[in-house]
């Protein structure tokens, strides 16, 4: 099974996150995973991602929204895929990054999923109980809809904490597992 992740990331922190939920994936057996890191062009292989059997988005937060390479991405698969419907029927799911500890991140996971939905794709949410906040918990920021992590505005060597980490695991797995009982 494929599970390609297209994620964009302006400083690290993202990529971290991307990292985590590509090690979640890779642990459910014969799970195939690519990352794809969205540049300034928003180019990323389309033919790929046709191939694969779940997509996983992820996005930093700026200003309680998604980042502009990412946009940029999603508005280049309308004629080629939205059009013809391509990614009907793929999993899809979603994980972000945020300086501040609410960062309006819900609005990012948001716009993936709905990215997702106008795809015709199978959104899988995180499946986790809320943690109590603290840094080792998974879900510690109680978030439902995807995996998303708090970076303190400090460098990516020393956030996202490991719970956030742990969290973007979790979702890769999970997305992993789904997609192995869809696929057979």
């Amino acid at each position: 099974m494929k599970i390609a992740i297209v994620f964009e990331s302006n400083y690290g922190h993202t990529a971290k996150m991307a990292d985590a939920v590509a090690t979640g994936a890779r642990s459910v057996e014969g799970a195939e995973v690519t990352l794809f890191k969205v540049e300034d062009d928003g180019v990323v292989d389309l033919e790929a991602l046709n191939d694969s059997d779940a997509i996983i988005l992820g996005s930093p937060t700026y200003n309680g929204a998604l980042g502009w390479k990412l946009k940029r991405f999603f508005e280049s698969t309308t004629r080629p895929v939205w059009s013809q419907l391509k990614w009907r029927g793929k999993v899809a799911a979603g994980f972000t990054n945020s300086g501040a500890l609410s960062g309006d991140k819900l609005g990012t996971l948001v716009s993936l999923a709905m990215f997702a939905a106008q795809h015709g794709m199978v959104w899988v949410n995180l499946d986790l109980l809320p943690g109590n906040g603290g840094n080792d918990e998974l879900n510690r920021l109680g978030i439902w809809l995807g995996a998303a992590a708090q970076s303190d505005n400090a460098s990516p060597d020393v956030t996202p904490p490991a719970g956030d980490l742990k969290t973007a695991e979790h979702l890769g797995r999970r997305v992993a597992e789904v997609t192995a009982r869809l696929v057979a």
